[in-house]
């Protein structure tokens, strides 16, 4: 209990924030400062990082989780405001093999989520993202991870525009 917030700390400003920043760029605003919690209708909490350019609200990023084979695949995802498309991601949370599901982290497999509509899929369930060759588990981690963060966005989007306007 001590440490809990030194420990949140770091992981917003060396995990979360580094993640947040690859989404999105330019921005006029600090979203690890602007942050807040929202409660789910399940009753679970999540923190959603508001992200502006011009003084508008552009986005806004969500974390969540998938199972990759190393353990859990986290993803910081970011949502464009505009049209509900994908942003982009970051990885936040990886314990994938070197060399192999670890290359999910890498802009080769990310820069495929830019821009796509939701939910995304894996090219082998008939969508648009290719898996990393030989990580096949790991890529569909990261992509359950990112339909998870898009089911939260689409539960909160009213509540998101309510509170940081468009």
């Amino acid at each position: 209990m001590v440490t809990a917030p030194g420990i949140e700390e770091q992981v917003l400003t060396y995990v979360q924030g580094p993640a947040i920043h690859k989404v999105f760029t330019g921005l006029d605003n600090n979203p690890i400062a602007d942050r807040k919690a929202f409660s789910l209708p399940d009753g679970r909490e999540v923190r959603v990082f508001p992200a502006r350019r011009g003084g508008l609200l552009v986005g806004v990023a969500i974390e969540d989780k998938g199972k990759g084979y190393g353990g859990a695949v986290g993803v910081m995802v970011g949502f464009n405001v505009a049209d509900d498309t994908l942003a982009g991601i970051g990885t936040t949370d990886l314990k994938e093999t070197p060399g192999l599901g670890m290359r999910i982290a890498e802009p080769a497999f990310t820069g495929q989520f830019i821009g796509k509509p939701l939910p995304v899929a894996l090219k082998a369930q008939g969508g648009g993202i290719d898996a990393v060759s030989g990580a096949t588990i790991s890529s569909a981690g990261a992509v359950t991870a990112v339909n998870n963060a898009a089911a939260v966005y689409k539960a909160l989007k009213a509540e998101i525009l309510k509170t940081w306007g468009k």
